[in-house]
Protein backbone atom coordinates (compact mmCIF):
# COMPACT_ATOMS: atom_id res chain seq x y z
CA UNK A 1 0.00 0.00 0.00
CA UNK A 2 1.39 3.37 -1.02
CA UNK A 3 1.10 6.20 1.49
CA UNK A 4 -0.55 9.35 0.17
CA UNK A 5 1.13 12.55 1.31
CA UNK A 6 -1.09 14.85 3.30
CA UNK A 7 -0.31 18.46 4.09
CA UNK A 8 -2.16 20.59 6.61
CA UNK A 9 -1.86 24.27 7.35
CA UNK A 10 -3.45 26.23 10.18
CA UNK A 11 -4.27 29.92 10.38
CA UNK A 12 -5.47 31.81 13.44
CA UNK A 13 -7.58 34.89 13.89
CA UNK A 14 -10.03 36.41 16.34
CA UNK A 15 -13.22 38.38 16.72
CA UNK A 16 -15.31 39.88 19.51
CA UNK A 17 -19.03 39.37 19.96
CA UNK A 18 -21.81 38.95 22.49
CA UNK A 19 -24.33 36.18 22.96
CA UNK A 20 -26.57 34.50 25.45
CA UNK A 21 -27.20 30.79 25.64
CA UNK A 22 -30.76 29.54 25.49
CA UNK A 23 -31.95 26.63 27.65
CA UNK A 24 -28.98 27.11 29.97
CA UNK A 25 -29.31 27.54 33.71
CA UNK A 26 -26.47 29.75 34.87
CA UNK A 27 -24.54 32.91 34.11
CA UNK A 28 -24.14 32.13 30.41
CA UNK A 29 -27.90 32.48 29.97
CA UNK A 30 -27.39 36.21 30.52
CA UNK A 31 -25.98 38.52 27.87
CA UNK A 32 -22.16 38.38 27.87
CA UNK A 33 -19.28 38.69 25.44
CA UNK A 34 -16.07 36.98 24.42
CA UNK A 35 -12.91 37.72 22.53
CA UNK A 36 -13.03 34.52 20.48
CA UNK A 37 -9.83 33.00 19.08
CA UNK A 38 -10.23 30.86 15.98
CA UNK A 39 -7.95 28.25 14.42
CA UNK A 40 -8.77 26.97 10.94
CA UNK A 41 -6.94 23.96 9.50
CA UNK A 42 -6.85 23.17 5.79
CA UNK A 43 -5.73 19.89 4.22
CA UNK A 44 -4.49 18.91 0.80
CA UNK A 45 -2.86 15.86 -0.75
CA UNK A 46 -1.06 18.07 -3.25
CA UNK A 47 0.92 21.27 -3.14
CA UNK A 48 0.44 24.02 -5.70
CA UNK A 49 3.22 25.00 -8.11
CA UNK A 50 4.72 27.26 -5.42
CA UNK A 51 4.97 24.30 -3.03
CA UNK A 52 2.06 25.43 -0.82
CA UNK A 53 -1.27 24.03 0.32
CA UNK A 54 -2.55 27.61 0.09
CA UNK A 55 -0.81 30.90 0.71
CA UNK A 56 -1.28 31.73 4.42
CA UNK A 57 -2.29 35.26 3.45
CA UNK A 58 -5.15 33.96 1.28
CA UNK A 59 -6.26 31.43 3.90
CA UNK A 60 -6.29 34.03 6.67
CA UNK A 61 -8.04 36.54 4.41
CA UNK A 62 -10.86 34.08 3.69
CA UNK A 63 -11.15 33.24 7.40
CA UNK A 64 -11.33 36.94 8.25
CA UNK A 65 -14.11 37.44 5.67
CA UNK A 66 -16.17 34.89 7.60
CA UNK A 67 -15.28 36.36 10.99
CA UNK A 68 -16.22 39.85 9.82
CA UNK A 69 -19.83 38.60 9.72
CA UNK A 70 -19.56 37.83 13.47
CA UNK A 71 -17.31 40.60 14.73
CA UNK A 72 -18.91 43.07 17.16
CA UNK A 73 -22.31 41.47 16.68
CA UNK A 74 -24.92 40.07 19.00
CA UNK A 75 -24.81 36.50 17.68
CA UNK A 76 -28.36 35.65 18.75
CA UNK A 77 -29.64 38.18 16.16
CA UNK A 78 -28.03 36.34 13.22
CA UNK A 79 -30.45 34.03 11.40
CA UNK A 80 -28.22 30.94 11.84
CA UNK A 81 -28.16 31.43 15.61
CA UNK A 82 -31.88 32.02 15.83
CA UNK A 83 -32.19 28.33 14.90
CA UNK A 84 -28.95 27.12 16.55
CA UNK A 85 -27.92 28.05 20.08
CA UNK A 86 -24.78 30.25 19.80
CA UNK A 87 -22.53 27.82 21.66
CA UNK A 88 -18.83 27.49 20.83
CA UNK A 89 -19.66 24.19 19.12
CA UNK A 90 -22.26 25.80 16.84
CA UNK A 91 -20.02 28.79 16.16
CA UNK A 92 -17.29 26.36 15.04
CA UNK A 93 -19.77 24.63 12.69
CA UNK A 94 -20.94 27.99 11.30
CA UNK A 95 -17.36 29.08 10.57
CA UNK A 96 -16.53 25.67 9.06
CA UNK A 97 -19.50 25.80 6.68
CA UNK A 98 -18.89 29.42 5.63
CA UNK A 99 -15.13 28.95 5.16
CA UNK A 100 -15.63 25.73 3.20
CA UNK A 101 -17.91 27.53 0.78
CA UNK A 102 -15.31 30.30 0.30
CA UNK A 103 -12.48 27.82 -0.36
CA UNK A 104 -13.81 25.83 -3.30
CA UNK A 105 -10.31 24.93 -4.48
CA UNK A 106 -9.50 21.56 -5.98
CA UNK A 107 -7.63 19.18 -3.63
CA UNK A 108 -8.22 21.48 -0.64
CA UNK A 109 -10.63 21.08 2.23
CA UNK A 110 -11.20 22.58 5.64
CA UNK A 111 -10.45 19.84 8.16
CA UNK A 112 -11.37 21.53 11.42
CA UNK A 113 -12.28 24.76 13.13
CA UNK A 114 -11.41 25.35 16.77
CA UNK A 115 -13.15 28.12 18.68
CA UNK A 116 -11.61 29.33 21.94
CA UNK A 117 -14.10 31.25 24.02
CA UNK A 118 -11.51 31.60 26.78
CA UNK A 119 -7.82 30.76 27.06
CA UNK A 120 -8.73 27.42 28.66
CA UNK A 121 -11.99 26.43 26.93
CA UNK A 122 -12.40 25.49 23.28
CA UNK A 123 -14.66 23.53 20.95
CA UNK A 124 -13.59 21.92 17.67
CA UNK A 125 -15.74 20.97 14.69
CA UNK A 126 -14.47 18.44 12.14
CA UNK A 127 -16.35 18.39 8.85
Amino acid sequence: MVAVPIYEITVKSEFSSAHRLRHYKGKCEDLHGHNWRIEASLLSEKLDRKGMVLDFKIAKGKLNEVLEELDHRYLNDLSYFKKNNPTSENIARYIYDKLSSKLKIRNLRVTKITVYETETSAATYYG
